[in-house]
């Protein structure tokens, strides 16, 4: 390790000789503090020269003190620091950079009767009613602004922890050298999350064709939209009609409104299975003595490039852990349900209106399932992929399921999160469907759910899950944080 603290560098004195200049590391002449060795900076001061250290420090409260202030979004932060109205301006930015025209009221009419039109033709395929309030067609920055408290939500958790770890998942002999330092790293790194979180969520509005593409309605239930531009791209390299391919994504759309609209514990159960995760990641920090050692700590520019990371990727990576596998699971398998319900449903809604409906599924699966480079930067800076691993699967069970039990009893399964397949389930659906190792039938008595202990389900026992233990019980609603 270098004279200074993670192999931290200081500018120069003007009247240093060492050889040294600012931003340079490792040890130079002498006691390779700033200022070589007849600096007189005292041996028990860590960081080299302590005017320096304080000028440094008073750059930075310059720097903290020009951030918004009240009224302008400066004190809209979240508990872990993140300034997300600051993200939101971000956001905007990076979609004005590139130009954002507002929709054409021909194309907001097309949108719009998509929306209603596909929204009736699931009136057959589902048990669910509509859970569409209002249809639009929206701009690149329309999404960005009514999807941002969703994103505010969803990644907080995440984001906390990130900032979080920054100081405190240090060794111990590295916080007490580093002092208040720390702190700074701590502050800026909450500005950094969120710039990086408000250009991700910009790039993003590039690749999103609605407001449902992951599963979860980001702009609250019933308000279902879709962005002419995103349908656009979307439908390139296909050879589908135009008009085919906004009433197949206007299904998609509806029918994730439906069902958030009709399953009142869906987004909770969602939003707690994310907050797990959360509570689960660790990360390596052996890299980080080598990314601060390069930082000049009076060069803001150059410590919010070390923050930010490259490629896309976070200062601090996070690590697996037992407790953060089994929730990724559980969340995994949770968005696949989600999936695929919505996949069955909505190819039984349009297949017999729409000629290329299976070239649209294959396509929006591949989507669904690979992501673009914007959704992997957003998953690298938040360390979540919102992915349904196995899609193909859930599929499969839905489609079995409403083969023995039809539409009714197929639906039925989401009155309440005990009666939802689990990750064993996808392995075996013959099993689930025919009820022999879950609930299955349509006509399953809720209230046989009172007094049972947390984690049972008839006919499995209370064994809990790998990486579950056995008070890992009910989150206040009935839920059980089973992996559905």
């Amino acid at each position: 390790m270098s004279d200074l603290p993670f192999g931290f560098s200081m500018p120069n004195d003007p009247d240093d000789e060492s050889g040294r200049r600012s931003g340079d590391s490792g040890s130079g002449a002498g006691s390779g503090r700033p200022g070589g060795g007849d600096s007189g900076t005292p041996d028990g001061f860590p960081f080299g020269d302590p005017q320096q250290m304080a000028n440094m420090l008073r750059q930075f409260a310059d720097m903290m003190s020009a951030q918004p202030g009240p009224g302008t979004g400066g004190d809209d932060k979240s508990p872990s620091g993140v300034n997300w109205e600051m993200a939101k301006d971000v956001a905007r930015q990076t979609v004005a950079q590139e130009g954002d025209p507002s929709v054409p009221v021909s194309d907001y009419a097309k949108v719009e009767e998509a929306l209603r039109l596909a929204d009736l033709w699931l009136d057959q395929a589902t048990d669910l009613p509509s859970g569409v309030q209002t249809a639009q067609a929206w701009s690149r920055s329309e999404w960005v602004e009514k999807t941002m408290d969703s994103w505010v939500q969803l990644c907080d958790p995440l984001t906390s922890r990130t900032v979080h770890s920054m100081g405190q998942n240090l060794p111990e002999e590295m916080r007490s050298v580093a002092g208040p330092l720390l702190g700074m790293i701590q502050q800026m790194g909450s500005m950094m999350v969120g710039r990086q979180a408000g250009q991700a969520v910009g790039e993003l509005s590039r690749e999103v064709v609605g407001t449902t593409d992951i599963g979860l309605p980001l702009a609250g239930e019933g308000n279902a939209a879709l962005l002419p531009g995103g349908v656009e791209r979307f439908s390139e390299g296909l050879e589908v009609p135009a008009d085919e391919v906004r009433l197949y994504l206007a299904a998609r759309e509806a029918a994730v409104h439906r069902l958030y609209a009709h399953v009142p514990w869906l987004r909770s159960h969602v939003s707690r299975l994310v907050n797990e995760y959360a509570d689960g990641m660790s990360f390596d920090v052996s890299g980080l003595e080598d990314r601060l050692g390069e930082i000049d700590l009076t060069n803001p520019e150059a410590l919010q490039e070390a923050l930010g990371g490259a490629g896309g990727e976070s200062l601090l990576q996070p690590e697996d852990t037992p407790q953060q596998k089994a929730a990724l699971g559980r969340l995994e398998t949770t968005l696949a349900l989600i999936e695929g319900w919505v996949a069955t449903v909505v190819s039984s809604a349009v297949s017999e209106r729409l000629p290329q409906a299976d070239a649209l599924s294959e396509a929006t699966r591949r989507r669904r399932a690979t992501g673009g480079p914007a959704e992997h930067t957003f998953a690298a800076l938040v360390g979540l992929e919102l992915r349904p691993r196995r899609l193909r699967e859930a599929a499969a069970l839905w489609s079995a399921l409403e083969e023995a039990r039809g539409v009714e009893g197929r639906d039925a399964v989401w009155q309440h999160p005990d009666l939802m397949p689990g990750g064993e389930d996808l392995d075996d659906p013959d099993a689930f469907v025919s009820g022999g190792a879950g609930f299955g039938g349509a006509d399953f008595d809720i209230s046989s759910l009172t007094g049972e202990a947390p984690g049972a389900r008839p006919d499995r026992g209370t064994t809990p899950e790998p990486g579950r233990s056995e008070d890992d019980g009910d989150d206040g609603d009935g839920a059980r944080g089973e992996d559905a």
